[in-house]
């Protein structure tokens, strides 16, 4: 959504929580485009008797920082010391909380507004509460750590005192109520520490591993090793005489045709023994029409339509052909990237009751609840009002639990043994062979020079997965991708895969991919120039103006592009020239995506046995006006960063053969280790003033390209294939 406002009828609504304990629920309506009627966002604020105040986390932690972030803007405008303050996680509740997810760095801008107001709008209640106790003006008094004050009488009031009169005051217009100026910030702004980081450090059961409802049960699953395959038949005759094994039955996880299933679950009272009891199930698969699928296959298939002319046109401006074909210099080549898995360390669980009643209750690290909600309902024909999802801590997400598979798969066994909750947990292999991949893609670059240097011309045929003229999930490309819009004569031409393989975000979807391949192309053009890839950029970039956007995303700000060039630059003593120390590489990237204006530096050394290290990484970012969390959005910059540096140089490709993918575990695909990461990642903000954006993705993209650079800066090799590596 790249608008919010706040509905003039919104409101909120007050009401006594037991004893002098008093509950704001804010109600904040914004508009969603092309919605006649406004959805509904709530934020609970509930006052004790103690004056501690418990605010409700609305979104899902996938260690973001949002579980800490929402209420600190909460409690910066209700202006309560951040000591008075307790946290908690909301359930999955749409009605009463509107849309609650994890995923395209959307919570600040979603939230920025609308949970500042929910605090506001408590304040303005609870004095006005004040004010008709002692008779005095609103604008009279003031607030601080949980107190109203009348500086003309010196009274001071706290805030639990306040709560049963407040209940009963008129809900204020959130439109009008008073917000704080940043100057004034006492909360938002400052490093806060995550809520839960010291309950992770001492092994708390925060996590939906952890969850253990009393009387659960423990499923493992046997599913077909051909993703969309289909089962056949099964005989469970052996694996029911294992010792604790309770229940077999076939499950599916939503992706086949109704009616059929794709894997059969063994249900006992310990995960080992039924994850063991899988041994001795007897199954047949139907995968009749995807077992011709392999890597091998897709690369000889996108290579061949690399030759050919594209089969769709994504973006098309003059005549790109005619501009190459008068062009002073033309530079092209071909860049490609593989299939990924998300790997996250938490492999995917949930753990579901079906009560007697037909009602469904669920403990799950789930991104995206109230999608989750709608499948399981589809699946299972059941009412998405009668299910109760408890969202707990998720040990990883990127992307992955998005989906809604391994809660379906869940709930089909919680449904065949009613009365008693059931824990579905992947093992590693399972997790691995079971995803939703990011998409794999080849590139056809060719860009054209003008006898002074400047782009002229640009086309890319883009090979990638999709059927009937449609990208899947995931494997498609921004039709205005810098720097397009800005050239007379360019072509962004697009050509299709069949694929069986589920696909699905990965951190910074779509863009860890292009920008590796655009940032990557445009340093070799900036090289036929002969200047360097920031240099190219500005000029290329032009007068400071917004580009148009992609559908319901805001315009591209050519201007604060400059600003993070410039600032990085400026920032890593970026001086343009190349290397002259042996094994020593510095390289550039800009990144422009979820809204965040991202632009870095990478040092690396490369040893005698081409082991690529990477020594640091200088990083200017432009998310706005304001950065809540300045603890937290550092982390998040790091964390990014190494992701990116995982994805460029450490992750290996997901294989496929005969339809199936053929990892296992860590040792096919490894993690970044330690050592791996960069010595420093060094960090400058360009503050600008614009509604301040998400954080958890934007930082990755310009580190895979800026490291490609680097190698070529250090070797005077170009990689153009992911993950690089020069032995």
């Amino acid at each position: 959504m790249s608008t919010i406002s706040i509905n003039r009828r919104s409101f909120i609504a007050a009401s006594l929580a037991g004893g002098a304990a008093l509950t704001f629920e804010a109600k904040l309506a914004f508009a969603a485009p092309g919605k006649a009627e406004p959805s509904m966002l709530g934020a609970f604020i509930t006052i004790a008797p103690d004056n501690t105040v418990t605010i409700l986390a609305k979104n899902p932690e996938i260690g973001q920082g949002v579980k800490t972030m929402l209420p600190m803007l909460i409690a910066e405008e209700l202006d309560v010391a951040w000591s008075q303050v307790k946290i908690e996680q909301a359930d999955d509740n749409a009605d009463k909380y509107g849309p609650q997810f994890a995923g395209g760095s959307m919570t600040t801008p979603l939230n920025w507004l609308p949970a500042r107001q929910a605090g506001a709008g408590a304040r303005a209640m609870l004095v006005a509460a004040a004010a008709q106790q002692w008779g005095v003006p609103a604008a009279s008094l003031t607030t601080g750590a949980g107190t109203v004050k009348h500086a003309a009488s010196g009274r001071t009031i706290t805030y639990a005192a306040l709560a049963p009169v407040a209940a009963k005051m008129p809900a204020p217009d959130l439109e009008k109520v008073a917000l704080k100026s940043p100057k004034d910030f006492g909360i938002v702004g400052k490093p806060m520490k995550g809520v839960d980081t010291a309950a992770i450090v001492k092994g708390e059961p925060l996590f939906g591993i952890d969850a253990h409802p009393a009387g659960m049960l423990y499923a493992a699953m046997v599913k077909c090793p051909v993703i969309s395959g289909t089962l056949k038949r099964f005989d469970d005759t052996a694996v029911r005489k294992e010792k604790g094994v309770l229940a077999v039955m076939p499950i599916t996880d939503g992706e086949i045709p109704a009616g059929k299933h794709n894997a059969v679950a063994i249900v006992g009272d310990s995960w080992w023994r039924v994850h063991k009891a899988r041994e001795k199930l007897v199954v047949e698969w139907d995968t009749a029409g995807f077992d011709g699928y392999s890597t091998e296959g897709y690369t000889q298939q996108a290579h061949a339509l690399l030759g050919a002319a594209p089969s769709g046109d994504l973006f098309k401006a003059g005549n790109a052909d005619a501009a190459l074909a008068k062009a002073a210099k033309v530079v092209t080549a071909d860049y490609e990237y593989p299939f990924l898995a998300h790997a996250t360390l938490e492999p995917q669980n949930c753990t579901a009751l079906w009560h007697d009643d037909g009602k469904l209750e669920f403990w799950a690290p789930t991104q995206d609840p109230g999608t989750a909600r709608g499948d399981i309902a589809k699946v299972l024909g059941i009412e998405p009002a009668s299910m109760t999802i408890h969202m707990t801590r998720i040990g990883g997400g990127f992307g992955r639990r998005l989906m809604s598979d391994f809660m379906i798969l869940t709930a089909c066994v919680a449904k065949a043994v009613p009365g008693r909750p059931v824990k579905l947990l992947f093992d590693r292999t399972d997790d691995m062979r079971n995803d939703y991949y990011r998409p794999a893609g080849w590139h056809r670059m060719t860009a054209g020079l003008d006898a002074q240097g400047a782009l002229v011309a640009l086309k890319d045929h883009f090979v990638t997965f999709g059927e009937g003229g449609k990208a899947m999930r995931a494997a498609g490309m921004n039709a205005t991708e810098f720097p397009g819009p800005t050239l007379p004569d360019v072509h962004y031409g697009v050509s299709y895969l069949k694929t069986n393989l589920t696909t699905g975000w990965l951190r910074a979807p779509t863009s860890n991919a292009v920008a590796f391949v655009f940032q990557g192309f445009l340093d070799e053009v900036a090289e036929a120039a002969g200047t360097d890839l920031p240099e190219l950029m500005r000029r290329t970039l032009g007068t400071d103006r917004k580009l148009p956007p992609e559908p319901d995303e805001p315009p591209f700000d050519t201007g604060r592009a400059r600003g993070v060039i410039d600032a990085v630059c400026k920032f890593a003593g970026w001086t343009g020239k190349r290397s002259t120390t042996t094994g020593k590489g510095r390289g550039f990237g800009f990144y422009f995506s979820h809204r965040g204006y991202f632009a870095e530096v990478v040092d690396l050394t490369i040893s005698d046995d081409s082991t690529i290290t990477i020594d640091k990484v200088w990083v200017a970012g432009d998310i706005g006006s304001q950065v809540i969390n300045p603890l937290n959005a550092e982390h998040q910059m790091q964390g990014a960063v190494i992701d990116g540096i995982a994805q460029a140089l450490v992750w290996q490709p997901i294989e496929q053969k005969a339809g199936a993918v053929t990892a296992e575990n860590f040792g096919e695909f490894p993690l970044i280790r330690i050592n791996q990461a960069p010595g420093d990642v060094a960090i400058t903000w360009v503050v600008t003033d614009n509604p301040p954006t998400g954080l958890g993705e934007p930082t990755l993209p310009p580190v895979i390209p800026a490291i490609a650079n680097a190698i070529r800066d250090a070797t005077g090799k170009r990689l153009r294939s992911l993950p690089m590596s020069l032995a």
